[in-house]
């Protein structure tokens, strides 16, 4: 088991906010643009913490255990009924609109250019979470699992940031980013990055005293 932390941005929080969507967490997705970075390293049996900055202090959002990884598109036509903004895999193709079909690489201005040995979705949203949709176009995997917390925000007091480490192995661990004025920098936490075991440790407590 492995632990990681994914970044949410604050516009991202904003929209949860404005959706009432407290969770509980269902699923974590990664891009390939580093607004939503890759979580290719996640694999099943391990757990997420998303964070973010909130008025210059770090915060833990929500915990998840992963027990299914699969291709995002896969995950939202299964569980929303939209493909959203995930990448849409090799044969297929999504009706946009009646004069509008969207595949991987090409997209096809009527029905009848569209290549028949193409899979057709033909989108239908399903009763779900904001957070169940990708927040940034190009979603690549999504990581999700049934048992997840309430999403919420977490304080991570600010003397125990800079004793935070993430890398593998352990030679290789690195501290966050911190400013002259001791605040994180966004850019240290924007990326997928894994905790170490002490630093997954007080994560879990966090958890355990919330």
């Amino acid at each position: 088991m492995a632990y990681y932390t994914v970044y949410w941005p604050q516009d991202w929080l904003d929209e949860l906010r404005k959706s009432n969507d407290t969770g509980p967490i269902k699923v974590v997705f990664g891009s390939i643009h580093s607004r939503m970075p890759s979580i290719a390293s996640i694999k099943e049996g391990d757990v997420v913490f998303p964070v973010s900055l909130l008025d210059r202090h770090l915060y833990i959002m929500a915990r998840l255990e992963v027990t299914h990884k699969e291709r995002a598109f896969d995950y939202c036509i299964r569980e929303l009924g939209n493909p959203y903004r995930s990448l849409i895999p090799g044969g297929v193709v999504v009706k946009v609109s009646d004069a509008f079909f969207c595949a991987k690489d090409v997209s096809y201005k009527s029905l009848q250019s569209v290549p028949e040995n193409l899979t057709m979705i033909i989108p239908g949203d399903k009763p779900h979470c904001k957070h169940q949709e990708p927040f940034n176009c190009c979603a690549e995997w999504a990581v999700w699992g049934e048992n997840g917390s309430v999403i919420q925000p977490r304080l991570i007091p600010d003397e125990v940031v800079p004793l935070l480490r993430f890398g593998y192995p352990k030679s290789k661990e690195k501290p966050l980013r911190i400013n002259s004025k001791g605040v994180v920098l966004a850019q240290s936490i924007a990326a997928t990055r894994r905790l170490s075991e002490e630093s997954a440790m007080f994560f879990e407590e966090i958890f355990e005293n919330s």
